[in-house]
C-alpha cells in the first residue's frame, strides 16, 4: 500500500515530522509513505488552479497515485497550519485527486490537548465538497500525542510505550479502512 504524508509543520526539529517518520518506519512492511514537501508549493491562486505550476501538479500527481493520506498536523491557534490549509486548497480546485481517499490524522504537540483543535478543523476541511475525503472515523482512533517533548528521544523516536502500543491498534484499523 503507498501512502502520502503530509506533515503541517516546516520547524526543523518538528514533532509532527518526527511522528510520521515513526510510523512510516515502524509499519514499514505494511505501507509505504512518501512524505511530501508542501513547503514547496506557492500560494494557492485561483487564477492558475485549472493550469497550475509544475510543483502542485507533481503534488497532485503524487496524491492521485497514492492509496490514502497520513497528515501529521500542529495546531495553531487551534486550527490548522497555514502551510497544511494551502496544500488542501491546491488538493480541492481543478482536478479533485483527493475525492475519496482514506484519511488518517494525527498530531503531536507539547500540550496536554495534544492536537485535538486542529484535528476536528482538519476533518470539516477534509469532508468539504472539493476535497470529500474518507477519514478514518473518530471514536478511539484519534492520534494525538500530548506532552511530546517527554515522549520522543532526542534522536526523534517515539519511546513513549502506551502511546505506540495505542497508535498500533489505530494504524491495524487504517490499514483495514484504506
Amino acid at each position: 500500500m503507498k501512502l502520502v504524508g503530509l506533515v503541517g509543520s516546516v520547524r526543523k526539529n518538528s514533532y509532527n515530522a518526527m511522528l510520521l517518520n515513526f510510523l512510516a518506519k515502524r509499519y514499514e512492511d505494511q505501507f509505504e509513505v512518501a512524505v511530501a514537501d508542501i513547503s514547496a508549493l506557492p500560494f494557492f491562486n485561483q487564477d492558475e488552479e485549472n493550469a497550475p505550476p509544475a510543483a502542485v501538479q507533481d503534488f497532485k500527481k503524487n496524491i492521485l497515485d497514492a492509496d490514502g493520506l497520513l497528515i501529521a498536523t500542529p495546531e495553531y491557534n487551534w486550527s490548522v497550519p497555514g502551510i497544511l490549509k494551502n496544500a488542501l486548497d491546491w488538493l480541492s480546485r481543478g482536478e479533485r485527486v483527493a475525492v475519496g481517499k482514506p484519511v488518517l490524522i494525527v498530531g503531536a504537540s507539547t500540550g496536554m490537548m495534544g492536537t485535538l483543535r486542529a484535528q476536528v478543523h482538519l476533518r470539516q476541511i477534509l469532508s468539504s465538497p472539493g476535497l470529500d475525503c474518507r477519514v478514518l472515523p473518530p471514536g478511539g482512533n484519534e492520534i494525538l500525542v500530548t506532552f511530546a517533548a517527554s515522549k520522543f528521544d532526542e534522536s526523534g523516536q517515539l519511546i513513549d510505550e502506551p502511546t505506540v502500543s495505542f497508535i498500533d491498534t489505530v494504524i491495524q484499523k487504517f490499514v483495514r479502512f484504506v
